[in-house]
């Protein structure tokens, strides 16, 4: 009985991972910090957090981080916004360039989905530790595979590919639109949930395409 309630709880996970808000932030990253890892360590703070909650302290670091997520995205898409318009070299604080980890930890704590709180209510059927860790390892499925696709696109683009360049300034420009866009409902107390999956899964298929399609050009030389 407990390995279907895990199975189901992986599938939330990597659920969650194809959110809107994992998307952007990661893309986002990948494009002041080009790091393969981005991802799986963004992946890992978020689950770390859901972990908690499942165990039932995590609300220690839900409460006083709750409200900066939403700036937090708010200030991600500026920073892409910038990088858009001036492609030189961005110098930011260590934190800020090259910590996804932190990243994560931030907006587990003011992103709860109703992905998390579907796992949160698994609970009492399995090891709140086996749980949360399930979890996490369905994002870092999904999270971890965007972060490195990210970091290929970036680098292929600063080698000049014309193809890559393309891609990594559409994929900003949707970056810069979510982030402002989810950030701005979060403060504003829109309720976008019902929209989650599939604003999510189309972000995704977009990436991946647009990555794939830039991928090829290198490829062909």
């Amino acid at each position: 009985m407990e390995s279907s309630f895990l199975i189901l709880v992986l599938a939330l996970g990597m659920r969650h991972g194809v959110d809107a808000d994992h998307l952007a932030a990661i893309d986002g990253l990948a494009r002041v910090h080009p790091s393969p890892w981005n991802g799986a360590l963004f992946a890992i703070g978020h689950g770390l957090v859901v972990t908690l909650l499942a165990v039932g302290v995590g609300g220690i670091v839900v409460g006083p981080l709750e409200a900066w997520s939403p700036w937090l995205l708010i200030a991600l898409g500026a920073v892409n916004l910038w990088r858009l318009a001036h492609p030189a070299p961005l110098h930011l604080p260590r934190l800020v360039a090259s910590s996804p980890l932190m990243l994560g930890v931030l907006f587990a704590a003011g992103f709860e989905t109703a992905s998390q709180l579907s796992a949160l209510a698994l609970s009492n059927q399995a090891n709140p530790w086996l749980l949360g860790g399930t979890f996490c390892l369905g994002m870092l499925l999904v999270d971890g595979t965007d972060g490195y696709l990210a970091a290929r696109t970036q680098r292929a683009s600063a080698a000049g590919g014309s193809r890559s360049l393309a891609a990594a300034r559409i994929l900003g420009v949707t970056v810069v639109i979510f982030s402002f866009g989810l950030g701005g409902a979060e403060l504003l107390g829109v309720d976008f949930e019902p929209f989650v999956l599939p604003l999510g899964a189309g972000l995704f298929t977009l990436l991946v395409a647009l990555r794939f399609w830039s991928f090829r050009e290198t490829q062909q030389h």
